[in-house]
């Protein structure tokens, strides 16, 4: 299993400085942020050219591409789709394609105030999900959905719904276990339901203020936090293990949301955790 880290804290600076940085810094691969008009890096206009230039980049640091992650909500109003975020995503798969690049990250769908999740999950996500997943088996690439809890993929029930929904072979996802624990969910059962499903792994921890939790209740906020791996309540050894046991042997890219440390820094005790398992 490889370490490698999202480049999307250096998303206002080149692409070139998370580069020379993770080479330096010793980590294996880098998942790299790309959104339409980003000045980090836009791979989604399916520039075949650009993505050349920005594969050898990176390999010409020692380093490999784990994914291109294009976080968008396809959703616009009610049912409807952004179709500039469609194409967008679309983009971003002909640009993996035309460097060999097996996966593309991304986020379900944001849920719509007043629809419940169930109804989207199993109504609009297939018409919404489906004919990209076509795209993307055509041309070689695998999806794989960022689990954030505030996206449709919030907890394992909706794992289940929306792979019943969306039974596409190229559709799968980018787990990521913080985000379950302030939910009370078991971040282990994912992993064996859906291990042929999982193309790619965050690494991101989370940190609970049981003294907080207790004086403010869990329907607050500000008892919970996003930390680097090995800062919080996951077992990483554990976690790991389940992984291999369940054929999971891809990537944990760290995803540093962690306030408390630098950007560098994050990055730097994240890699050094993760290298007693990976």
């Amino acid at each position: 299993m490889k370490v490698g880290m999202l480049t999307a804290p250096f998303g206002r600076e080149p692409l070139e400085n998370a580069v020379k940085f993770a080479a330096e810094a010793g980590f294996d691969t880098l998942e790299i942020a790309t959104g339409p008009g980003s000045q980090h890096c836009d791979l989604t206009t399916g520039d075949a050219s650009k993505a050349k230039e920005v594969s050898d980049l990176v390999g010409g640091a020692g380093l490999e591409i784990s994914g291109l992650a294009c976080y968008t909500n396809v959703f616009a109003e009610g049912p409807s789709l952004n179709d500039g975020i469609v194409s967008a995503i679309k983009g971003a798969v002909d640009s993996a394609a035309a460097i060999g690049l097996e996966v593309v990250c991304c986020l379900a769908g944001v849920p719509t105030s007043g629809t419940p999740k169930e109804t989207m999950i199993k109504e609009w996500a297939p018409k919404a999900w489906l004919p990209i997943a076509d795209h993307a088996q055509s041309k070689g690439v695998k999806i794989a959905f960022e689990n954030w809890f505030a996206t449709l993929l919030q907890s394992t029930q909706e794992f289940i719904w929306f792979f019943e929904a969306c039974d596409h072979p190229a559709l799968g996802l980018n787990y990521d276990p913080s985000h379950l624990v302030h939910q009370g969910c078991d971040l282990h059962e994912p992993v064996e339901l859906f291990a042929d499903r999982i193309f790619h792994t965050h690494a991101k921890d989370t940190d609970v203020n049981e003294r907080v939790l207790r004086r403010i209740g869990n329907q607050n906020r500000g008892w919970w936090r996003y930390c680097i791996p090995g800062y919080g309540m996951i077992d990483w050894g554990q976690y790991v293990a389940t992984l291999r046991e369940n054929g999971v042997d891809n990537v944990l890219s760290i995803e540093h949301e962690d306030r408390a440390l630098g950007r560098e820094e994050g990055f730097l005790r994240g890699l050094a955790y993760l290298r007693q398992f990976a």
